[in-house]
């Protein structure tokens, strides 16, 4: 067994086991196995896009290979929902590759990634086999320059799990902006989704002269403007959602007479917006809301076209982790990061919230707690700075990461800012260099309001005609 002791570890969760601390220690015994073996893992998708990860692993006759495969299981999950893929080539320990398949088929522990990665957000069956190096393909990425304009009027909205928002844009200058309570998870009724947007839409048209163009930013996966996969959907029956919801906004563009009309991943936009405020790139967006969204901007300042959906990507290697009541997984960072994170904790605080209690509630709750000075709220916020510090040096082994933007509910208020000291606290004690060269970053309250909103107004490029 590898030996990993968190030199801080929280009062109300001291069993996280921190991925990175973990990840490190595996790593160490490799360096010192001499029969250490090169291992590759590729993940190609439909349209000719390659990812590739490459790194080294325990000999197979190594008395702690059995480690291996929870390490390989676990990068695999992490690259699956960091960038996305439907079939997974896996070379230089057979025997883990086996194993993967198996896991990461249609009756395994991982049927839902299998289902997800494959047919529902790549439209291919997903597989996953054994390969030689000589038969990898070479990677092949690409990176969009989306964004950035604001010439025009424009209306920039965003969805969520508890509201959407939206605001009229002339020329980059906010003249409304709005937030709406929804509840979405549930309705299966797509007329309700549908014809809640084109009333946010139409309120925020209000308040301009014409309509150029329209951006969006939402939970989920959209991929050129088609939902793929998105929980706000859930409720939806697999039927109505490919009649009605999978091109949904492409009937919202055709009803606002074809303008220009973008959505993304509200991650990528939230980290759009931290690249437009702060004036500079290698923005990782961490939104810790209804869930845990992420975004990236590269270092060049483009959008990405991987997932970077960071709720399903394991930051805790403990067996006995919480559980995601989605995808059956367990360490995720959906339990850690989000209003069901705070929920999840303050039953250990001690707090006796009923289970009726809606989440939002229960966070409202809390952060009234905190603003009393309840020693059991502090504690919630100081369990998830903790994490959310040793979650950060996990996302940067992947990650290039200048600027770390961290918003969303559960970091309003004096939470936060214990949230923010944590995770700082972590970084120093545990990953001095990284704690040197991340930024962190938080946007004040006009941004908050606004800067979703008019970097989603931002996405589509007018054409020559709009003006």
């Amino acid at each position: 067994m590898l030996s990993v002791t968190p030199k801080l570890r929280s009062q109300l969760d001291p069993e996280f086991l921190p991925a990175s601390l973990w990840n490190r220690a595996y790593r160490e015994l490799v360096a010192r196995d001499a029969g250490a073996r090169p291992f590759a893992m590729v993940l190609v998708r439909r349209d000719g896009t390659v990812f590739r990860h490459d790194c080294r692993v325990l000999a197979a006759a190594h008395p702690a290979a059995a480690l291996t495969l929870t390490y390989a299981e676990r990068l695999l999950k992490f690259l699956l929902w960091m960038k996305g893929g439907s079939r997974v080539l896996v070379a230089g320990a057979d025997e883990v590759a086996a194993a993967l398949g198996g896991i990461y088929g249609p009756a395994g522990t991982r049927a839902f990634d299998f289902e997800f990665m494959g047919e529902k957000v790549f439209g291919e069956r997903f597989s996953l086999v054994a390969s030689s190096f000589d038969g990898l393909p070479a990677a092949k990425e690409t990176s969009l320059p989306m964004g950035r304009h604001l010439d025009g009027c424009r209306i920039g909205f965003d969805l969520g799990g508890s509201d959407r928002k939206a605001a009229a844009l002339i020329d980059g200058k906010v003249v409304f902006s709005e937030e709406i309570a929804w509840d979405p998870y549930f309705q299966k009724d797509p007329a309700y989704h549908i014809a809640g947007v084109h009333d946010t839409l139409t309120r925020a048209a209000a308040h301009l002269p014409r309509v150029d163009a329209i951006g969006g930013s939402a939970a989920g996966v959209y991929v050129n403007n088609e939902v793929r996969v998105a929980s706000l959907f859930r409720g939806v029956p697999a039927d109505l959602f490919e009649q009605h919801v999978r091109r949904m906004f492409f009937t919202l563009q055709e009803r606002w007479g074809g303008v220009p009309f973008e959505v993304v991943n509200d991650g990528e936009v939230t980290a759009l917006a931290g690249s437009m405020e702060m004036n500079d790139n290698a923005v990782l967006g961490v939104s810790m809301g209804t869930s845990q969204a992420g975004g990236y901007v590269t270092p060049s300042g483009n959008i990405t076209s991987w997932l970077n959906e960071l709720a399903f990507a394991p930051i805790d290697y403990r067996p006995g982790g919480p559980r995601d009541e989605w995808s059956g997984d367990r360490g995720c960072g959906a339990q850690y990061f989000s209003q069901q994170g705070v929920a999840r904790l303050a039953a250990l605080a001690g707090f006796g919230f009923p289970s009726s209690q809606p989440l939002p509630e229960q966070l409202l709750a809390v952060q009234a707690a905190m603003k009393a000075g309840d020693p059991r709220a502090r504690a919630i916020y100081e369990t998830i700075g903790l994490c959310f510090g040793y979650a950060i040096a996990h996302y940067a082994e992947f990650y290039e990461i200048r600027n770390l933007l961290i918003l969303g509910r559960v970091t309003s208020g004096e939470g936060g800012e214990v949230i923010i000291e944590r995770a700082g606290a972590v970084l120093r004690a545990e990953f001095p260099a990284l704690a040197e060269a991340i930024r962190f970053c938080t946007p004040d309250e006009k941004s908050k309001r606004h800067g979703q909103a008019t970097a989603a107004a931002s996405l589509p490029a007018l054409r020559s005609s709009s003006r």
